[in-house]
């Protein structure tokens, strides 16, 4: 059935919740979990589920997701399987600047027309979750179904933040409301006893969309809608079948600081929800790094990445990316350190050190709390970042200070001695 169907991933727009980690790259292109890309999530899901046909759209800050996807994801040339960008462009047809989820596919899909499927699978690319498509696929064959929409029971307190909608008892949708403030009691949907249980009764939409490929380019073709939850989703549910999918895994939507940060450190729990261990591992760049090295270190809770050299006193509840090099007696406490693309050479950490400036990484005798170290940063010594009071929310040359967060921006340079 998979060989029927074609993906789009929506790279989203210009992430401005997700500033600064976005300030120079897409929001697919983020790291996660220190050796990863957000992308890589869901078009790892498709892979594992036999999908291999996948369009990543975006328009802002390309060039990073761009060359990550050209030396990630290559495919025998024998075989019809691709992940291809494509990027926001100006035609005789279109103005250039996608406007919204719809509107990106109703640009994108000339050049869906050279391939032949029959169901067009839609997903947004900052999610964290691991989804079997092949058996949301099947279930829409299986019920006839022209719209599949993948649910996740929530919890009434969660309802104001989503798409929620309504079943009847075949699970097709009856009614959508988006972000609703008031009336929920008209909005609950029959859902699992262990969901029911937890108080989970009403269905949020997942941004993850099923359609059958004909009807996809009739509601797009001649209809200026720009957004598929606010304005296609809603229309189609009196004249089309939409179906729900209830999915009841670990699924977060990665659109702010906190809940990007929360994501990261929860993948350190003993058993984390979203289990990078599965069977259904994350694809991603291959890089030819050496192991990491670390010497008199105590970690309790931590995920070092590869080609590390490590020197801390502590790392707790914490992942260090790639590359990542930390001084002695530097404690790092609820990080998420980023790493860097490439290493220093001798030569250049010693001249480094001869003018007193700091080495890519992190220096010696540094304290460092709740904080998020973006790629290439310099990071001096007897630097304390977040040891303090709680900071309010600010943005600085270097910094950001974001729901008591504290994100060191790409390529900064904080001196020895500095305090935030």
């Amino acid at each position: 059935m998979t060989s029927k169907v074609i993906c789009i991933v929506l790279g989203g727009g210009q992430g401005s919740r997700l500033y600064p980690l976005t300030a120079t790259r897409s929001k697919p292109a983020v790291p996660i979990a220190g050796k990863y890309r957000l992308v890589d999530i869901p078009i790892s899901n498709c892979l594992h589920s036999g999908i291999t046909r996948i369009y990543v759209l975006t328009q802002f800050n390309s060039a990073s997701l761009n060359k990550h996807i050209k030396n990630t994801y290559h495919f025998s040339s024998f075989s019809e399987a691709f992940v291809d960008i494509l990027a926001a462009e100006q035609t005789p047809t279109s103005g250039g600047w996608f406007q919204g989820t719809a509107d990106a596919v109703r640009q994108s899909l000339h050049h869906l027309a050279v391939h032949e499927f029959d169901y067009v699978l839609i997903l947004s690319g900052d999610q964290l979750y691991q989804m079997d498509f092949d058996e949301m696929i099947g279930q829409h064959v299986a019920k006839g179904a022209d719209i599949s929409i993948a649910t996740i029971p929530v919890h009434i307190n969660d309802v104001p933040g989503f798409g929620i909608l309504q079943t009847n008892e075949e699970s097709f949708v009856t009614a959508f409301v988006e972000k609703p403030k008031t009336g929920f009691d008209k909005l609950v949907s029959e859902v699992s006893p262990e969901m029911e249980a937890q108080g989970r009764i009403y269905l949020a939409s997942m941004g993850i969309y099923i359609f059958n490929g004909k009807l996809l380019y009739e509601l797009l073709q001649g209809n200026e809608s720009t957004d598929f939850g606010k304005e296609i989703i809603p229309q189609a549910i009196n004249e089309h079948k939409v179906l729900s999918y209830q999915y009841e895994g670990y699924w977060t939507d990665i659109g702010t600081i906190s809940s990007f940060f929360d994501a990261n450190l929860g993948l350190t729990d003993d058993i984390p929800q979203f289990n990078l261990f599965d069977k259904n591992y994350i694809f991603t760049r291959a890089r030819m790094l050496p192991p990491s090295k670390i010497s008199g270190t105590h970690m309790e809770k931590a995920i070092i990445a590869d080609g590390c050299i490590i020197n801390a006193s502590h790392v707790i509840r914490s992942i260090i990316g790639i590359r990542t090099r930390i001084g002695f007696d530097t404690t790092i406490e609820n990080c998420y350190v980023m790493g860097s693309d490439n290493y220093q050479t001798l030569e250049q950490i010693e001249e480094s050190k001869e003018k007193d400036i700091p080495i890519m990484g992190i220096g010696d005798r540094c304290r460092i709390k709740n904080a998020i170290i973006d790629k290439n940063t310099y990071i001096g010594n007897d630097v304390c970042i977040n040891c303090g009071d709680l900071l309010p929310n600010g943005d600085y040359a270097t910094h950001t200070i974001q729901d008591g967060i504290a994100i060191i921006k790409k390529r900064a340079i904080i001196p020895n001695g500095t305090i935030i």
